[in-house]
């Protein structure tokens, strides 16, 4: 192994080396594993007893670790190496993922029928939840920067090649870990997709062990090492960034895209299980998000790529927002179940279409908001302020979990009615519509706020 080296692509017909396949694998796993559970947290933990608000509140908490920690755990992965960043990372993931599951594999837990509104899970049902999430929270923080980072040590000459087929990939393994989930949880139970996440956690680990190798190494070059970061420095490059007031705006401005982006696992299933239809497969209707950017991608990038970043993240905005508004519809007709050529009930084809208006708005927004950052970024500081290009979905995240839940259950089902044939609620027209607007609210304020932010920013004499 010490005699394998990586060699990046020095002209446009050169192949990109192993690592970057492997590293590419990997990720499909590590996504694949992610968006098998993504769509059913908030309802799992709703049937295991954790009441209205909790369950949204945790799945808040382990997106906002997923990307806040990156800013730790990258550094760490310079100091100790990809390769073994990367081992670590899918034991932990694997472990974590077991953790989710524990209290029904080994607790003997039985799921109620839906997601319930009191809270009666005791410890033997929140600590290992509580561990899962941390694990899972701290596996994937590794994953993300140790594959990009791979992705763009190996690209050589071919950058922009070798992140399109990552970004790709990233689909690939969302679409991947949705089917196998709708197709684990239907001829098992919902439980079982935890042990998928178990299951492609593992693969990856077998092939990073088997076939990963760390990228640094370039032939004919001595290693150059680094200047490694302590903790202490990196808290004062934490504090130096958030001081930066123009920053510090834009991250607080820009989460309302992600507070937005979060319902889609919070809000959304839990309206399609206790609204729309009894056991919907929202492993399915999600697909709507990998599928939008698979086909829209390139035709967004070549019609509006030359668009100001700004400008583009502010429509990516304004499309999340209105996205919220069009389940409306099926509220003021009152047709929420009713089949559509019976495939599935009008409020789950709506909801889909909301799925995939909100990839169309993260084709517009996520990439621009990098491109946005590191201009807006002191000179020779841009790769400290990249660094930080997550903390909007984690605050976006963490933020939009219990807030989420609130606007579910104490707006959107206010004065609802339990239908006593189906089980399913039956919403006050009035507040159901006034849940979806004050959403849709959130994301029209968010992108004005955007516009505003970077009015103040010309004023200042700083175009960006």
């Amino acid at each position: 192994m010490s005699e394998t080296v990586v060699t990046p692509p020095k002209t446009d017909k050169d192949p990109f080396p192993r690592s970057f396949w492997t590293a590419n694998t990997t990720e499909l796993f590590e996504r694949g594993a992610y968006y098998a559970v993504a769509s059913f947290i908030v309802l799992y933990l709703g049937r295991l007893g954790l009441g209205e608000y909790w369950p949204s509140t945790l799945n808040g908490l382990l997106w906002s670790l997923i990307y806040f920690l990156p800013i730790l755990s990258g550094t760490i992965a310079d100091v100790v190496g990809f390769r073994r960043s990367l081992i670590l990372a899918f034991v932990l993931l694997a472990v974590g993922y077991f953790f989710m599951g524990y209290p029904v594999f080994i607790d003997g837990q039985t799921l109620l029928p839906k997601a319930g509104s009191d809270m009666t899970a005791g410890t033997g049902v929140i600590a290992p939840i509580l561990i899962g999430i941390v694990l899972v929270g701290l596996g994937g923080s590794f994953v993300k920067p140790v594959i990009s980072g791979t992705v763009q040590k190996t690209s050589g000459v071919r950058a922009t090649l070798a992140f399109g087929i990552f970004y790709m990939v990233v689909n690939i393994g969302s679409l991947f870990g949705r089917g196998i989930s709708y197709f684990v949880r239907t001829h098992f139970s919902l439980p079982y997709i935890f042990l998928v996440g178990v299951g492609c956690a593992l693969l990856a680990l077998v092939t990073v062990i088997g076939f990963y190798i760390d990228p640094d190494h370039v032939p004919g070059q001595a290693v150059v090492k680094k200047p490694r970061k302590s903790v202490a420095q990196i808290l004062t490059d934490m504090v130096l960034v958030l001081k930066n007031k123009r920053f510090a705006l834009f991250l607080l401005v820009s989460s309302g895209f992600f507070f937005l982006y979060a319902q889609v696992y919070n809000v959304l299933p839990l309206y399609l299980e206790k609204v729309v239809e009894n056991d919907p497969p929202v492993d399915l209707y999600t697909m709507a998000n990998p599928f939008v950017i698979v086909a829209f991608q390139l035709i967004v990038t070549h019609l509006f790529g030359g668009m100001k970043p700004i400008r583009s993240i502010v429509i990516g905005t304004i499309i999340i927002g209105l996205s919220m508004a069009i389940n409306v519809i099926p509220v003021l007709t009152g047709h929420i179940r009713l089949d559509i050529m019976e495939i599935l009930p009008l409020g789950s084809l709506m909801i889909t279409l909301n799925v995939g208006l909100v990839a169309l708005g993260e084709l517009f927004t996520s990439a621009r908001t990098y491109e946005y950052i590191g201009a807006l970024a002191p000179k020779g500081r841009e790769g400290l302020f990249l660094g930080y290009a997550s903390l909007p979905m984690a605050i976006g995240a963490l933020i939009g979990g219990p807030a989420g839940a609130a606007i579910f259950n104490e707006i959107m089902c206010a004065n609802s009615t339990k239908d006593s044939a189906t089980g399913l609620l039956n919403l006050d027209p009035t507040m159901a519509t006034l849940g979806w607007l004050v959403l849709m609210g959130i994301g029209l304020l968010s992108a004005l706020s955007m516009y505003l932010y970077n009015g103040w920013l010309r004023r200042l004499g700083e175009d960006v």
